[in-house]
């Protein structure tokens, strides 16, 4: 009997442990988002291996709760419907995985089942940007490199659906980045590439686009209006390349996290920094920390939980209070430590004040001790040096004793002060870690060459600048400090080789400006080029050198010059005698002058200042031509006089008058007149021409003589319809005299011109083509004269 017993508990054990089994199933469905009403889910009776017979009569039905209205049950086949459409975004949040779990029951007996129905995520949202257009401020003065955060795209989707990359459009300035923040997402970095010039575009144009993982893949873009500040050129530069920094979880509120620093060599407000959260922090992180704008101190404000979020990647914006501000971003990490027990203390025993740069690798900087009042593997410590910097921890003989030591070349000039945080962290459990911060100071070496601002220099002075005043100025710099930088100047002066024009500078030695002795005439020279030599006061000292290019500009400082008519006594007045048989359009006779000055200060304008009858003659103001209005009558009188006032276009214009008087004459006393000029210009011909007739006719024989008297008289011929073309237009004539006819001897400037230009002035042999000879075909009363004019400077 009690063997029958014993063997009858142990099957009801067995029996209660079949039906326990039986009431907890559970069960697991996919389904994916956005599918209609209706949608068959899973056949919840088959796959538990209930016998649908029974179903009804056991009232299968869906436990009351938050998930309920999502789902429904066939009552009568144990089968398992969508309720209505579920969008995965709504109902699961920003979960990765979106789970939804049901509990299902029968009666008589009792049976709950747990199912779980996973929703899968469709790839359909865009990402989506905060804004349509972003604003972005940067100063022209940003260096290469900068870096600008901008705002995240936003993706509900999961998984591999949301927000995977980042595109801008083409530029030649930026260059995008992207930074993983692992369960931030990833948040896209405007880099400069190419520094901005304001003056040459004002503002730029980007389009940023955010692009998700979807097949196919959607995206969303936002247009950053990047617009170029001309403002102070400097701006806040935080003394730590990296802050990092651990805190405890459920720190007292107001507890300091970190102070951060940065600083702006501007004065005034310009160089005044205040702090500020960066535009893209969330309001999750702004309600558990604090920032003081003044001291640059991060409080904690809110609970921090370490099971909610183990660290924080905080961007630090840091900005000038000039009118139009510099603004920095700096990155700190915030790491939450889940802990509250004994840190490590680190205090620094020994610390040199400056250390030089030229020191070698493996110089002590600093004693470090370690302690910490904790035991055992809690109380073993490893220290390290935390940023990437010149510097490292090397052990000593005694425990936990460490000494700061460099590991590579320093350069002050690179980096002037280096804040070197060491790290102490104990082998616990979660493990706790504390940190100090020591500053070292570089000092500095003569190691820099003086830079000029520009290489080459090029400067523009007017001619007649004012003896002894400073015409320009030099700049250099040097990147070291104290006696190192401070530069001195000076102009080479090559003995072997004599430069005139920089014997008359003179430069001061400490400014760089340079003063010019005399005053200097365009005319003369026009450009030249020396030297300047910077020196900086180290020992030994070190220099560099620059060349300077100076170009003289014009003044309109010469007045014209008349060079036809010109009478035997030097003066502005002329003769001309027309035939009365003169249409209207013939030239009577051409005005001719000469200004030394070139452009618009050498442009010559004509005007007819007086006349007898101004029905009679006109003036072209371009070309000095004088024209008859009309043809002559009996009645008009022989002799008429023309009073013409030639001037320069320079802005406070310079003139010279000529006089003509033009006589009116029969024709056949015009054409004998001609015949006599003719003549006259023939006798000037052989008169030039006497000493090479005497060459040839000594050192050629009989032939040659007669040919170059056959060659005289063809060009003789040739020449003499010249003469009688003056009463028709002078096609050839170009205007003004050129700058071309003149010449160079010594320290004088010679220029050889004559009453009238023609086709047929000719080259002075041996003149090296700067002189030209010009015939004179005027005839006077009493003979033939030839007049050449010599004009020196």
């Amino acid at each position: 009997m009690e063997q029958r017993g014993h063997g009858a508990s142990v099957l009801g054990v067995l029996a209660l442990f079949l039906f326990l089994s039986a009431a907890y199933a559970q069960l697991r469905y996919s389904i994916s988002e956005e599918l209609k009403e209706g949608t068959f889910v899973g056949n919840v009776a088959k796959d538990l291996g209930i016998d649908p017979s029974s179903i009804k009569q056991r009232r299968f039905r869906i436990m009351s709760g938050s998930n309920e209205h999502l789902f429904k049950v066939n009552e009568n086949e144990g089968t398992l419907y969508a309720n209505r459409q579920i969008d995965r975004e709504e109902v699961c949040k920003e979960n990765n995985a979106c789970l939804i779990h049901l509990k299902t029951v029968l009666d008589d007996p009792l049976e709950v089942h747990y199912v779980t129905v996973e929703v899968l995520d469709l790839n359909d949202h865009s990402p989506t940007f905060p804004e349509k257009t972003k604003r972005l401020e940067i100063s022209e003065s940003a260096l290469p490199g900068t870096k600008f955060q901008l705002q995240n795209a936003h993706d509900p989707d999961s998984g591999s659906n949301t927000v995977q990359q980042y595109k801008i459009s083409q530029t030649d300035h930026f260059k995008l980045e992207v930074k993983d923040r692992s369960r931030d997402g990833k948040t896209p970095i405007l880099q400069l590439q190419r520094q901005l010039d304001r003056e040459n575009k004002r503002s730029h144009k980007l389009v940023l686009t955010a692009v998700d993982g979807g097949h196919p893949p959607k995206t969303g873009s936002v247009e950053i209006h990047v617009e170029v500040l001309d403002v102070n050129d400097n701006m806040p530069v935080f003394t730590k390349e990296t802050y990092a920094v651990t805190l405890q979880e459920n720190a007292p509120l107001r507890t300091t996290v970190i102070q951060v620093n940065a600083t702006d060599s501007d004065e005034g407000s310009n160089g005044e920094v205040i702090y500020s959260f960066g535009s893209d922090v969330k309001d999750k992180i702004k309600q558990l920390f604090h920032i003081d704008p003044v001291t640059g101190e991060i409080i904690v404000k809110g609970n921090v939980d370490f099971e909610e979020q183990d660290s924080y990647d905080i961007d630090i914006q840091a900005s000038d209070k000039g009118s139009i501000p510099f603004k920095t971003d700096k990155s700190v990490i915030i790491k939450i430590i889940d802990m509250n027990d004994n840190c490590p203390e680190i205090e620094v025993t020994s610390l040199s004040s400056a250390i030089s740069e030229d020191s070698r690798p493996g110089t002590t900087v600093a004693l470090i001790s370690v302690t910490d009042l904790d035991a055992d593997l809690n109380g073993k410590i490893t220290s390290y040096v935390t940023e990437d910097s010149p510097f490292m921890l090397t052990a000593s003989m005694q425990d936990n004793m460490f000494a700061v030591v460099t590991k590579s070349r320093l350069d002050r000039e690179h980096k002037s002060v280096y804040d070197i945080t060491i790290n102490a962290k104990d082998s616990g459990e979660p493990a706790l870690t504390s940190e100090k911060t020591i500053t070292v100071f570089i000092a500095d070496t003569n190691d820099n060459n003086p830079e000029f601002l520009l290489s080459p220099y090029t400067f523009y002075i007017r001619e007649n600048n004012q003896p002894g005043a400073s015409v320009f100025s030099v700049k250099a710099s040097d990147r070291d400090e104290g006696v190192n930088k401070i530069i001195s100047y000076h102009i080479f002066r090559n003995v072997a080789l004599e430069n005139r024009d920089t014997s008359f500078l003179n430069i001061n030695s400490e400014t760089g400006d340079i003063i010019a002795l005399k005053s200097f005439d365009f005319e003369t020279l026009k450009s030249f080029q020396f030297q300047v030599v910077a020196t900086d006061g180290g020992s030994p000292p070190l220099s560099s050198n620059v060349t300077v290019n100076v170009f003289i500009l014009d003044r309109n400082d010469n007045a014209p010059v008349i060079l036809y008519p010109v009478s035997s006594n030097g003066s502005a007045e002329g003769v001309e005698e027309i035939p009365r048989n003169m249409k209207a359009g013939d030239l009577v006779t051409k005005v001719r002058a000469y200004d030394a000055d070139i452009g618009y200060n050498g442009w010559l304008l004509f005007s007819l200042q007086q006349v007898t009858d101004h029905s009679l003659f006109t003036l072209d103001r371009y070309t000095g031509q004088i024209r008859t209005l009309r043809s002559f009558t009996e009645t008009d009188e022989a002799e008429h006089g023309l009073l013409i006032l030639v001037k320069d276009n320079g802005n406070v214009s310079l003139s010279a008058t000529a006089t003509v008087t033009v006589k009116l004459v029969e024709p056949k006393e015009a054409f004998a007149a001609s015949d006599v000029k003719r003549a006259a210009a023939k006798v000037d011909e052989e008169d030039d021409n006497v000493t090479f007739y005497l060459i040839v006719t000594l050192g050629s024989v009989s032939l040659l003589f007669v040919i170059s008297i056959i060659v005289l008289i063809a060009m003789q011929c040739s020449k003499s319809t010249e003469y009688t073309s003056k009463y028709l237009q002078d096609a050839n004539y170009d205007g003004t005299l050129c700058h071309s006819i003149q010449y160079r001897s010594g320290d004088k400037r010679y220029m050889l011109v004559g009453p009238r230009m023609s086709i047929g002035s000719t080259i002075v042999p041996g003149s090296h083509a700067n002189t030209l000879v010009l015939p004179d075909r005027r005839h006077t009363s009493s003979g033939e004269v030839r007049q050449l004019y010599f004009v020196t400077s």
